[in-house]
């Protein structure tokens, strides 16, 4: 268990192993002496359902944006979305060889090598995404404005949206969603049963904990941004399928993310704070999260627990899911 808290911890420093099956394939969490936590997938690609799955094509559909369109060549596909959802399920279906263009989130080592066309790790570029010649852009109202979506169009690039919420329940069907617009169905229906097994696997392996840990996610970009999530954010739903309760939303934040001010965090009252490795590295590391504003004097900045993953995966919320839950539960319950 912890060290201190509401937990009746026990002394911090723990050298801690996670054993997993095999379906799951998470690493060891390395747990510094401080009582940081770094968890870990062995390999974070996850295993195609498919190897190069036939299409079945043309197909027409109604996007989450609500236009008709028809998809009927998927030999060039660029997937973006803030969380590097579209990309990794693209690949998980066996697609991986026509991905060739992803959005700056989308990190696992399989398509790391692919273009990124958001240079500044949010917007899409027209002009990068044009260069590609993609047959069709898999992508959410997250990426762009209205005028960048536009000039695609304009330009004849097939756009297909998807719902850019981040939950647990949502998972499968947004995995069937990409699979039925590249013509992929079959494929699709294993990967999301596969990924819905190893979710439910993963919460069943949780033994339930009263009072709940209660866990903070920070999103962190450097010193200039900080910011608390709360409800919608996605980290809201990762942490509930960890059995634990979501800081920001039971600190009664409104929005996903807010601003951090020292009053919110020690309002929120984490027990631990659960940050991505690379926004954990941009700000010099956990001494320096233990800097700002407001940490100190909540009980994750006292008992010094925090739990950083990569940023590749946390919240993808993608055929991964089911194995970064098991990969996170054993550092939030040691």
């Amino acid at each position: 268990m912890f060290s201190g808290g509401r937990f009746g911890l026990v002394a911090i420093g723990l050298a801690l192993t996670v054993a997993l099956g095999a379906c799951s394939s998470p690493g060891p969490a390395n747990v510094a002496a401080s009582g940081e936590v770094t968890a870990t997938l062995r390999d974070p690609d996850p295993t195609p359902i498919a190897s190069d799955p036939h299409p079945v094509l043309p197909v027409t559909l109604r996007g989450f944006d609500g236009n008709s369109v028809t998809v009927s060549d998927i030999d060039r596909i660029i997937a973006v979305d803030r969380f590097g959802t579209l990309a990794q399920t693209v690949y998980a279906l066996g697609l991986g060889t026509h991905l060739i263009g992803r959005s700056t989130a989308a990190k696992l080592p399989a398509i790391i090598n692919r273009p990124d066309v958001t240079p500044n790790g949010e917007s899409m570029s027209v002009e990068a995404v044009l260069a590609l010649h993609p047959t069709v852009l898999l992508t959410d109202s997250t990426t762009g404005t209205a005028a960048v979506f536009e000039q695609l169009r304009a330009a004849g690039v097939t756009l297909v949206f998807f719902d850019p919420a981040r939950t647990l329940a949502g998972t499968g069907p947004q995995i069937q969603a990409v699979a039925d617009a590249l013509g992929v169905h079959d494929a699709g229906t294993a990967l999301a049963a596969r990924t819905t097994a190893e979710i439910q696997a993963a919460g069943a392996a949780i033994t339930p904990h009263n009072p709940q840990p209660r866990i903070a996610f920070i999103y962190l970009r450097g010193t200039a941004l900080t910011m608390l999530a709360g409800p919608g954010s996605g980290a809201d739903a990762l942490i509930t399928g960890l059995r634990a309760e979501d800081a920001g939303t039971a600190a009664g934040l409104t929005e996903p993310f807010v601003t951090i001010t020292s009053e919110a965090l020690i309002a929120a009252r984490p027990d631990i704070l659960l940050v991505m490795t690379d926004g954990l590295d941009s700000i010099g590391g956990p001494s320096a999260l233990y800097k700002l504003p407001g940490v100190a004097q909540t009980p994750a900045g006292r008992d010094k627990r925090i739990i950083d993953m990569s940023d590749a995966v946390l919240l993808c919320f993608g055929p991964n899911t089911g194995r970064v839950l098991s990969a996170l539960s054993p550092a939030v319950y040691r």
